[in-house]
């Protein structure tokens, strides 16, 4: 059995770990974080993401993609280099893509087309999907029902839906990523009330560091950037809300991402 976690969505190349990134990553490690998937969200972080895959090959991976707010930036050259990346062994999922229609940082029509052709990169490359999906629900289901596969599956990256929403992604076959958000008392009260009918074969964990630092830490840390460390706040609180034990989630929630994302296997992992 799997006694350590897995971080499969960290921000790694986010500014904010610029000046100690290696100690954030040791910290993980000695925090039993023993993977981590560094999340691509446009072509130039996804290039940077895999770079630091190399460093440490055991602990570290990447995605390759473009973030639905990057979506009018999408064109032939960015397709070009997500396709090359995909054939490198650290990259382990096609995304992160999907619709935000709360920011509509980029146009719908191009949000909607960066989707579809990422869609169809995961398929011909036979990688899963990391799926971003905010006030956009039923242009994202609709998009999925005429295009994805479920013989590449993916994760429904950072789920804050309704108990509707996450039965149909449950039916599309997706596994479900709960983040820091079910650790928030004003926002996070919906998903506590639904997170045990998430079954435990499809439960993922996430920090989507450096966002969505877990409200329940105590002592209350100085910065509000989020850390892979703090991976284990959201075990807690997903063991609080269901009837599984911490180290079932820990378990399951590894063996989960070790076999969605094809993660080389670790001695204990057999």
């Amino acid at each position: 059995m799997s006694d350590y976690l897995i971080d499969i969505g960290a921000n790694l190349t986010h500014s904010d770990y610029e000046n100690d990134l290696n100690a954030v990553i040791d910290n993980a490690l000695n925090c039993n974080i023993k993977k981590l998937i560094i999340t691509g969200a446009t072509k130039k972080e996804s290039i940077k993401a895999h770079e630091l895959t190399l460093s440490r090959k055991d602990n570290l991976f990447c995605t390759a993609g473009v973030h639905p707010h990057y979506a009018d930036t999408y064109d032939q050259e960015t397709e070009k280099v997500i396709y090359d990346l995909a054939t490198r062994n650290s990259v382990v999922a096609i995304g992160e893509c999907g619709l935000d229609y709360f920011r509509n940082f980029s146009s719908k029509d191009s949000q909607i087309n960066a989707f579809i052709n990422q869609i169809e990169i995961a398929k011909t490359v036979k990688l899963p999907l990391f799926l971003h999906q905010r006030d956009a629900h039923n242009d994202f289901v609709k998009i999925m029902e005429d295009h994805y596969d479920q013989s590449i599956k993916g994760v429904a990256h950072c789920f804050t839906g309704t108990k509707e929403m996450l039965a149909e992604y449950l039916e599309m076959g997706l596994y479900i990523g709960i983040t820091g958000w079910i650790c928030d008392e004003r926002r996070g009260v919906e998903l506590q009330k639904i997170v045990n009918q998430i079954p435990l074969d499809k439960i993922m964990i996430e920090t989507d560091c450096p966002y969505l630092l877990p409200r329940t830490l105590k002592p209350k840390p100085k910065s509000r950037r989020n850390e892979p460390k703090f991976l284990h706040e959201i075990v807690k609180m997903i063991a609080l809300n269901t009837d599984y034990s911490s180290t079932e989630i820990i378990n399951q929630s590894t063996k989960n991402a070790n076999r969605l994302f094809n993660l080389p296997i670790f001695n204990n992992d057999l």
